[in-house]
C-alpha cells in the first residue's frame, strides 16, 4: 500500500491537470470570435456627415432577395441599401450587383439560423459580415454602411 500511495497522487494530479486544460481551452475553441473580429473591422471604416443629396447619390438599393435560411423550414424576404464612399464606386457596384453581390448575399444567408437573425444585434451582426464580405469583392472603393430596409421571416 505504501509504494502504490506516491504512484495514486501522481495519477490524480495528472487527472486534474488535464481536466483543469481542458476547461481553460474550452472557451477557447467553441467561442465564437468571429463576430468580434467582424465588429472591429467594420469600426475602423471611417464615417463622415453627409447631405441628404449626397448619401442618395451614393447608395444603392437591392430588393427582393428571398432565400432559405440554415434551418430549411424558414424562408427569409429581405431588401438592403448600401452606401458607398464615392459615386465612383457606387456605379461600380451598380454592375456587379446581380453577378457578384447577390448570390454573396444568398451565401451568407445560407448560413445563418433564423435565430440569429431575431433582435437588432442579430441584424446589426449580418450587416457587419455584410460589409466585410462585399468591401473584399469590390474592385475599388468601399461600402461604408449596409442597412436592412425590409425583413419578412415566414416558416415554409
Amino acid at each position: 500500500m505504501k509504494k502504490m500511495l506516491p504512484w495514486l497522487i501522481t495519477i490524480l494530479l495528472a487527472i486534474t491537470l488535464i481536466v483543469l486544460a481542458a476547461f481553460l481551452l474550452m472557451n477557447k475553441w467553441f467561442s465564437d470570435s468571429s463576430g468580434n473580429a467582424v465588429n472591429d473591422t467594420v469600426n475602423s471604416v471611417e464615417t463622415k456627415q453627409l447631405t441628404a443629396d449626397e448619401i442618395v447619390a451614393m447608395t444603392s438599393e437591392m430588393t427582393e432577395i428571398k432565400t432559405n435560411l440554415a434551418d430549411p423550414d424558414y424562408i427569409v424576404s429581405i431588401n438592403f441599401a448600401f452606401q458607398l464612399n464615392s459615386e465612383a464606386t457606387k456605379e461600380d457596384f451598380e454592375k456587379i450587383k446581380e453577378i457578384k453581390i447577390k448570390p454573396l448575399i444568398i451565401k451568407t444567408l445560407a448560413d445563418v439560423k433564423p435565430q440569429e437573425l431575431s433582435g437588432a444585434s442579430g441584424k446589426d451582426q449580418l450587416c457587419s459580415k455584410l460589409v466585410n464580405l462585399i468591401n473584399d469583392t469590390l474592385p475599388e472603393g468601399k461600402l461604408t454602411q449596409v442597412e436592412i430596409t425590409s425583413y419578412i421571416l415566414a416558416p415554409i
